[in-house]
């Protein structure tokens, strides 16, 4: 037994290091740590390192041309001003800073950004967007990744990968990384199981379908002495190496690591551009943060929704279209039109942003039964939060669930515009000012299909990491 262990193990790691290695130069990390408040923020660099596993992306696209993300990053060569990549991404640090605990305290955050090994020394420049949604520079430190500082050798894997969809070259793929917490080391095979289970599922929903081709999946697991994460709120503490936990920002249901150190340390030993931690709760729970990771609970009911509801906020920077759930974070006192694709501030009703999707003949705002979604919604919610106070089982709440989408699927057949793409009022956690493209999304309710805009940003992230498998470059 202890033999074909080893032997997967070893196996494991020699498919790792082939298919990330095709003469791909190393892989750079800049941790830094990124502090502050409502009111201001700072930055100091932590530490510079070498990864174990050479980049794993396509040195062809480099540069980020999407516009997604709170932050960007861009490394330039220091002495021409070369601009030799770029990546956009947010970061929990900027959905801290939105909530009302910002307003009274300062905190701290490890944060990272990781790019190809440079030939020469560079500039490393965080920028941020403005009040008017304009990128400006937050931050910058000059990075000679050949310096004697700089961390070349790291200690062994505290969990070896285990390879669960494999297409091909790292290269020419988009890596996502399923990392598991709360689960022992007895459930390293539910593990396994439930990384494999989740991630068929996201390949059984469009546009992921269509391009299984153009991923490599990967699991690791850093066992856990207690099965489950922490939920402060109930009073349960677990110890685990990602540190994942429910109760983040006082939501409930909101679940996040804050530890980006070990996060990173631990998912530098396999091949990944995203990530999606699974924890080991069948309490209903997740979360996304665009270019950092996503989450998701493994047991509950609601498991394949909550992996590809929370993966679009990482993967494609898909902003929440629901509106009646309570959130952590204050609204904003100045309407902008919002970078994510698939809502709108409809500045201008005859140019929204996903005018190419439009059906036609659809007016724009689009009328659907609105009042009577809200008034369900507000007994629907008033249920919710008795359960979760009363800590009824489970159960009670998935039942709950499966009511609610019940109603909006019935209340919404048969209306003129239920299949159509317009821009229906009622998203980005507000009732009036923003827009959604349809009626039904996974970003705005428990359905299972991505909208018609939702799918083509997840599509052009995809491209962006990829190279097009052979039925599409035939095309």
């Amino acid at each position: 037994m202890s033999f074909s262990r080893n032997a997967f193990f070893s196996a494991a790691l020699l498919c790792v290091s082939q298919i990330a290695a095709a003469v791909q130069p190393a892989t750079i990390r800049v941790d830094y740590l990124h502090s502050g408040n409502a009111a201001s923020e700072s930055y100091a660099l932590a530490r510079v390192l070498v990864e174990p596993l050479p980049w794993s992306g396509n040195l062809q696209q480099a540069i980020d041309t999407s516009g997604l993300g709170n932050n960007k990053v861009e490394i330039t060569d220091l002495k021409t001003g070369e601009l030799l990549y770029s990546r956009g991404f947010s970061t929990v640090f900027g959905e801290w800073r939105s909530t009302d605990e910002a307003a009274k305290i300062s905190r701290g955050f490890e944060e990272s950004v990781r790019f190809p090994k440079p030939e020469h020394p560079v500039k490393v420049s965080i920028y941020k967007r403005d009040e008017h949604n304009v990128f400006g520079p937050a931050w910058s430190v000059d990075v000679d990744t050949d310096a004697q500082d700089v961390i070349r050798k790291q200690g062994p894997a505290p969990a070896k990968p285990i390879p669960i969809h494999v297409s091909g070259a790292s290269a020419e793929k988009v890596d996502l990384l399923i990392l598991g917490d709360g689960y022992t080391a007895a459930q390293m095979q539910k593990f396994k199981a439930d990384a494999t289970r989740l991630s068929q599922h996201l390949f059984e929903v469009s546009p992921f379908k269509e391009h299984a081709k153009d991923f490599n999946v990967w699991a690791m697991a850093v066992p856990t002495p207690e099965s489950g994460v922490s939920r402060p709120s109930t009073g349960v503490h677990h110890a685990s190496a990602l540190g994942a936990r429910y109760d983040i920002f006082g939501s409930e249901r909101y679940v996040l690591t804050t530890d980006n150190r070990a996060l990173r340390d631990i998912a530098q030993y396999a091949p990944y551009e995203f990530i999606e931690i699974l924890v080991n709760n069948d309490t209903y729970g997740g979360g996304g943060i665009f270019g950092q990771f996503s989450t998701a609970a493994a047991k509950n009911d609601w498991a394949n929704y909550l992996f590809v509801h929370e993966f679009g906020h990482h993967f494609a920077g898909l902003a929440d279209e629901y509106y009646t759930s309570p959130v952590a974070y204050q609204p904003s006192t100045t309407k902008v039109e919002p970078w994510e694709p698939n809502v709108t501030a409809l500045m201008d009703s005859a140019n929204v942003k996903w005018k190419d999707k439009l059906t036609a003949g659809t007016p724009v705002p689009t009328d659907w039964p609105k009042e009577a979604y809200d008034q369900h919604s507000k007994e629907y919610q008033k249920i919710r939060a008795n359960l979760r106070a009363t800590n009824r089982p489970e159960s009670e709440m998935n039942a709950l669930f499966r009511d609610d989408l019940a109603y909006s699927t019935k209340l919404f057949a048969g209306t003129k515009f239920e299949h159509a793409v317009g821009a229906f009022e009622g998203a980005n956690y507000e009732s009036t000012g923003y827009y959604r493209p349809a009626m039904q999304c996974i970003m705005f309710n428990r359905t299972d299909q991505f909208c018609d805009v939702c799918r083509a940003a997840v599509e052009k992230v995809i491209l962006m990491y990829s190279t097009p498998h052979a039925t599409e470059a035939k095309k």
